[in-house]
């Protein structure tokens, strides 16, 4: 699934205009990107959790040259799947609703 196949189906369930479902993903995305950058965990329940990964720096090797090369500290945002998303795939259910809070 893409965005513009998120776009889409916002479309067409909401029952309004693609400038609008354009605009809503967009704001939802916009959010999220802001929260990782702030280092900030993203939950939303029954389907999963983002959050930035950690990594030291250290010291890596060129597969082509063999040389050592000096790789820096880096941040990586990781998915962790909910265990209701993950027992509705594994069950093979179309229908998965996330309940609101």
């Amino acid at each position: 699934m893409t965005k513009a196949d998120l776009i889409t189906d916002l479309e067409k369930q909401a029952n309004i205009t693609h400038k609008q479902a354009e605009s809503i993903i967009n704001i939802a995305f916009d959010a999220m990107i802001k929260a990782l950058y702030g280092d900030d965990r993203i939950e939303i329940r029954g389907f999963g959790s983002f959050a930035n990964r950690n990594y030291k720096a250290y010291e890596g090797r060129n597969p082509k040259t063999g040389k050592i090369v000096k790789v820096p500290p880096k941040k990586v945002p990781f998915f962790k799947v909910g265990k209701e998303l993950k027992e509705s795939v594994d069950a093979g259910r179309e229908k998965f609703t996330i309940r609101e809070a």
